[in-house]
């Protein structure tokens, strides 16, 4: 019986220690994907001359920790109130890289949920087996996702390939 009362604390030690470095590594990555989508909507924001994006881009690269929710959710407000280029290449990395933070977004918050979740258990509080970790945090950005540019999908369709003739 000690055997496997001694089994399941660490294996429970184990799967809180897991969960909290899985959600720091995701946070990490979340954070990483922010600021790449702020370089590029400094770069569209500068083809384009839109002052206000490019605002809100360097207030969200330079934007401390504490305040980084305010300005990333300004600077996806900015980003969704203002007509994108399809055609340019800037533009198409910017929506690409928007749709990589709400992916990580949404990893980061279910991985934050699974550790609270662990957290929470009585067995987990009981023998602060979380003390050792720092309690994380969900980030609270509105969706970050950008609609794909009217113009990207009136593109002409690629013509069939041409059927080889068979030589007699």
């Amino acid at each position: 019986m000690a055997a496997v009362l001694s089994a399941y604390l660490a294996w429970t030690s184990h799967r809180v220690e897991r969960v909290h470095v899985r959600a720091a590594s995701a946070g990490r990555a979340l954070d990483a994907h922010l600021l790449r989508r702020a370089a590029a909507a400094a770069v569209v924001a500068e083809d384009t001359g839109f002052v206000e994006l490019y605002a809100s881009a360097r207030l969200a690269l330079d934007a401390e920790q504490d305040e980084r929710e305010i300005a990333e959710n300004d600077l996806t407000r900015q980003l969704q109130a203002v007509h994108l280029n399809p055609a340019e290449a800037a533009t198409r990395t910017l929506v690409a890289t928007s749709r990589r933070v709400a992916l990580a977004r949404q990893v980061h918050t279910d991985l934050v949920r699974d550790a609270l979740t662990a957290r929470r258990r009585p067995l987990v509080r009981l023998l602060r087996m979380a003390r050792g970790y720092e309690r994380p945090r969900y980030f609270e950005i509105v969706d970050p996702t950008l609609r794909e540019p009217l113009a990207v999908a009136q593109r002409p369709a690629p013509e069939p390939p041409v059927p080889a003739q068979a030589s007699t």
